[in-house]
């Protein structure tokens, strides 16, 4: 897809979702011997998260894992609209666009495995993780130059933000005060 339908679709954008694992992730769960479990997560996207929050995006979180550290990172993050544990992506997404009021178009998914399908056909805006299934990649519009859990998803945050020139004011906002760039994540 070019460069100028992707940032048409980015545009509309005004609700974005990621799946977790995969995409937020790396993928790897640790399991504790006390039966916990842990879960790296990207600072740089969580940053782009808060950052799309303050640009009045509302940012969700659509996982078919339950996962007390993903509702943890939900929290920090100061996202509310967290689904784990859904036995259908596609049911659950339909939900949430008709609870939020938007349109398929006006949406954004970033998905990784085939699980992801359904919602990535339906998302205005399909992308994927670098490393997303051979299956997933061509059927999105757009491919993160970065990996699951290590930037894809600042990266999608980064290009719908511009496509919208809500990134350029961001940046001199955070030039202008110095207080802001002390935060970046920690503010949420």
């Amino acid at each position: 897809m070019t460069g100028n339908s992707i940032a048409a679709r980015a545009r509309r954008i005004r609700l974005v979702l990621f799946d977790v694992d995969g995409v937020l992730t790396d993928g790897t769960i640790l399991l504790h011997a006390d039966g916990s479990e842990s879960k790296r997560f990207d600072i740089k996207d969580g940053t782009g998260i808060v950052l799309a929050q303050r640009a009045g995006m509302t940012v969700g979180f659509l996982s078919a894992r339950m996962s007390a550290p993903t509702a943890q990172r939900a929290a920090q993050l100061g996202v509310t609209l967290l689904h784990q544990g859904v036995a259908s992506k596609l049911e659950t997404y339909e939900q949430i666009v008709d609870q939020l009021l938007v349109e398929d178009d006006e949406v954004a998914y970033m998905g990784d495995d085939i699980v992801d399908l359904p919602v990535l056909a339906r998302a205005g805006l399909a992308a994927a993780p670098a490393d997303a299934s051979l299956d997933v990649r061509p059927r999105v519009h757009w491919v993160s130059g970065a990996a699951g859990g290590h930037g894809a998803a600042r990266e999608l945050v980064e290009l719908i933000l511009r496509a919208q020139e809500k990134w350029e004011p961001m940046v001199r906002e955070y030039l202008r005060d110095p207080a802001l760039a002390a935060g970046g994540e920690d503010e949420a």
